[in-house]
């Protein structure tokens, strides 16, 4: 059974209370971004969702950055103290429930790495005595490390049905279309999917699940891309994009402020809609931080 994302009668989710927390701190959303390991515009849209949900108008404009209104001051002080409260909660948990040392091994894909270890934080700070091993890697390898028992839990988009999951949903994941912001399909409102096999197409490496679910997408419009080149990394694949080499799908999570030659095409079916999901194997046991883990996350 999924978790809700905030208990009843609470008009906020943790994840964006967190940010919200952030940018509050910090003074300035793309900081809360890098802070976070967020991708600046998932911060500014989860801003946006709380200040709906609560119906408050929290920061207002100061100078390049972000000052909290009277009453963004009062929610601030309040979620620092439920973050203070919840924090002893979780203290008091892992000393009852003997938490105090052990191991845990994850497994992610390339992508999580902008997202993760935000994630990770609070649960490192509050079981010091967790050792936890991340390996971070392509689809292909994190499958593996489920499938040979490497790694007792992982975070990936697309879970294989060729082994014996269970799986929780854990953030969206949408995939966008990015240009060098000079590009000439740039400030359309609508671009024809056939006009993009028009261009060159640059891709990450087979074995990722970015690449995949793309694969799929476009064969499911009867679309024939391929990729022009592929590369292993979304660090290189963002800096081939701004050269001008040619046109890429990425999870938002992977743009920010550092990569300000870029730009997010609208073309038809884009942003295609992904999740994250936390899975580990169904006929494995999880060790008692797992299971910590898996409370402690949204």
């Amino acid at each position: 059974m999924n978790k809700p994302d905030a208990l009843p009668g609470i008009r906020a989710t943790l994840v964006q209370l967190r940010s919200f927390e952030a940018v509050a701190r910090l003074g300035a959303v793309g900081k809360a971004a890098a802070h976070l390991h967020l991708a600046q515009p998932t911060v500014s849209m989860q801003l946006r969702e709380l200040a709906a949900n609560t119906g408050l108008q929290l920061f207002e404009p100061a100078g390049r950055g972000l000052r909290l209104t009277e009453e963004g001051a009062l929610l601030r002080d309040t979620v620092c103290e439920l973050f203070a409260v919840w924090q002893r909660f979780e203290d008091e948990l892992a000393n009852r429930r003997g938490l105090k040392s052990g191991l845990l091994r994850l497994a992610a894909v390339t992508t999580t790495e902008y997202f993760l270890p935000e994630l990770l934080g609070p649960f490192a700070q509050a079981h010091p005595g967790i050792d936890i091993q991340l390996a971070v890697e392509n689809r292909d390898a994190v499958v593996r490390r489920l499938r040979d028992g490497g790694a007792e839990l992982a975070v990936m988009m697309m879970p294989p049905t060729d082994v014996p999951l269970l799986r929780r949903p854990l953030l969206e994941n949408p995939l966008v279309l990015v240009a060098p912001r000079s590009h000439p399909l740039a400030g359309r409102k609508s671009i024809a999917l056939a006009r993009l096999a028009k261009e060159p197409r640059l891709a990450r490496e087979e074995g990722s699940g970015t690449r995949l679910a793309t694969d799929q997408f476009l064969s499911s419009r009867g679309i024939v891309w391929e990729p022009r080149m592929a590369l292993g990394s979304n660090e290189a694949l963002k800096h081939a994009v701004a050269a001008g080499l040619g046109l890429a799908v990425l999870s938002r999570h992977t743009l920010g402020a550092e990569h300000p030659g870029l730009i997010e095409l609208k073309a038809v079916g884009f942003p295609i809609r992904r999740q994250w999901f936390v899975v580990w194997h169904k006929e494995r046991r999880l060790s008692r931080a797992a299971e910590a883990l898996l409370a402690a996350w949204p």
